[in-house]
């Protein structure tokens, strides 16, 4: 059970990590040692925009005119999704909030379920480190695998391991659009970790290790015993 990682409490996390960070490797390996889903805030939107649901019509509605969706919109949805069954047991809360006042309603919509937030990991890397991985990203035009040039090369340059398809570099996985990605990344997400370490319940982990590390530091500082 869930139960036991923290005494009688439920895992319930905010993943925090640049672009480039290994955000994704981390939470698959967060979401299969602590069987709780991982709830993205992309994914929500478009799980309700093709059921058609009334949140998923009016999300639309700003996204179709190229307009950002208003933080009570998104606050709804979130938590519209956490109050689903599987969420009940805890969750891993992925691309939300992006700021303190999503962050503060995030705080109140969980007091109103009776529950709040156990941790935020935090996953820092070098500016220069992530513009490397990126800008090295090689992604399968088939699949969707994700290599890298220098880190994480395929057998056969060029070609998936996978499913023999085509790898090729994202147009804005540029040096230069990169960095601004990452400056903007880290300037919009500073108050959040403020936010949270105010409220001690902030846990940084160093992303420049290998990977399996950084999975045993994540699961050391929530301290887990499983």
């Amino acid at each position: 059970m869930i139960g036991a990682f923290l005494g009688d409490e439920k895992m319930r996390l905010i993943l925090l990590g640049p672009p480039g960070a290994g955000k994704g490797t981390q939470a698959s390996g967060i979401v299969d040692r602590y069987k709780v889903p991982h709830i993205s805030t992309g994914d929500i939107f478009r799980k309700n925009i093709k059921e058609n649901t009334e949140l998923g019509r009016k999300a639309k509605e700003y996204m179709d005119k190229g307009l950002l969706v208003p933080d009570e919109l998104v606050v709804a949805i979130v938590e519209d999704r956490l109050k689903e069954a599987d969420a009940s047991e805890g969750f891993l809360l992925d691309g939300f909030p992006r700021t303190e006042n999503q962050a503060q309603a995030l705080d109140t919509a969980l007091e109103k379920m009776d529950t709040k937030l156990d941790k935020v990991i935090n996953i820092e890397v070098d500016k220069s480190i992530l513009v490397g991985r990126a800008v090295g990203r090689r992604i399968c035009k088939n699949c969707g695998a994700t290599y890298h040039i220098e880190f994480n090369k395929p057998k056969q340059e060029g070609i998936c391991d996978l499913c023999q398809g085509e790898l090729f570099q994202r147009s804005d996985d540029t040096e230069e659009t990169v960095s601004k990605r990452i400056e903007v990344y880290l300037n919009e997400t500073q108050p959040l970790i403020d936010y949270y370490t105010k409220k001690d319940i902030l846990v940084t982990i160093d992303g420049q290790q290998d990977i399996n590390k950084v999975l045993e530091d994540i699961v050391s500082a929530l301290g887990s015993e499983k």
